[in-house]
């Protein structure tokens, strides 16, 4: 056995077990922790040497709590993070639109083993991952790291661009981008580069959408309205979830948003080229309400609900509404 020829690594199996395996409701009794030194780690001891060991983790201010009685031993209490804590971060993971599926499910097995066994199984029992809608780009990572880095540097960056085609399939713009990047944001759900650009100005670019980041040796021009709290200022300018009826809703859209409708509704959205090769017609189910009917009416003429007309008749009540507040102005 690995550790017979070392029993000093004794009292780390034994903060390794009690992390792994104790909570409130479950101590870990010194026998226990007897049997489990003798059998995976071929160290034997007496329980006085398991108690003395205990009193130096705690003595190292390891939060360990000794409950008395017969079913009575020992557990950690608290560790780097609090159970909520982590069911918040893992939250957060899951419902991230940005990173990818693959990236979730790897980010929160990590998250797992910051807690106890009895504690990860329940919060993965609770994870719903497949069937998300979730970024396309396994590189995220290196993305946000590479601009990170370019941000700490205070250097430019340059990087390609794409947008989505029908199919969902990847169409690189045919140029390289320069930028001076400045913050990262999240907003509806996405992770955004918040940017200077020459060509633009200020401007924000989708980091699941960049690729071949790399760093350039210019400096970053001065921006200072991206500067300090005014980055702040403008991320907050810069929807959001409304219950409603659920329907199965046709709509026709311009092939200018293309990018908006995959973003959206994901890549197994089915999209439909129409004849005059500037629409397209797709049926995705959604919640109708206000909400869903004020993006759709945001896009103007270039997108329009076709069925069902009930859902339709909503979305011109809408609108009437609306003209009519500004007319009684």
């Amino acid at each position: 056995m690995p550790g017979a020829e070392n029993p000093r690594l004794r009292i780390l199996y034994i903060l390794d077990y009690l992390r792994k395996n104790s909570h409130a409701g479950h101590p870990v009794r010194a026998a226990e922790l007897l049997e489990m030194l003798e059998r995976d780690h071929g160290i034997s001891c007496d329980r006085k040497t398991v108690y003395a060991d205990v009193a130096a983790l705690t003595d190292f201010d390891i939060d360990i709590l000794s409950v008395p009685g017969k079913n009575g031993g020992y557990y950690i209490a608290s560790g780097n993070f609090q159970l909520p804590e982590l069911k918040l971060l893992i939250d957060a993971v899951q419902s991230s639109r940005f990173l990818t599926e693959k990236k979730s499910r790897e980010l929160i097995a990590k998250l797992c083993s910051l807690c106890n066994e009895h504690d990860a199984r329940l919060m993965r029992r609770n994870v719903l991952v497949s069937g998300r809608v979730k970024s396309m780009n396994e590189s995220i990572y290196y993305n946000v790291d590479a601009i990170q880095e370019a941000i700490a540097q205070g250097k430019q960056i340059a990087f390609r661009y794409f947008d989505w085609d029908y199919g969902a399939v990847r169409r690189y713009r045919d140029r390289e981008y320069a930028a001076s990047p400045y913050g990262l944001c999240q907003d509806n759900e996405n992770c955004y580069l918040l940017a200077l650009s020459d060509r633009h100005g200020i401007t924000s670019y989708r980091v699941d959408r960049m690729s071949q980041i790399r760093l350039l040796p210019e400096p970053r021009k001065p921006c200072p309205e991206l500067t300090g709290q005014a980055l702040y200022e403008h991320a907050n300018r810069l929807f959001q979830m409304f219950a409603g009826e659920t329907a199965d809703v046709k709509m026709s859209f311009h092939r200018d948003l293309l990018n908006v409708v995959v973003d959206r509704f994901g890549k197994d959205t089915m999209l439909i080229p129409q004849e005059d090769g500037v629409h397209f017609h797709f049926t995705v189910r959604v919640a109708v309400s206000p909400m869903f009917l004020s993006w759709v009416i945001g896009f103007g003429d270039k997108a329009k609900i076709l069925h069902p007309p009930e859902v339709a008749e909503k979305c011109q009540d809408l609108c009437r509404q609306t003209l009519a507040q500004y007319q009684a102005t």
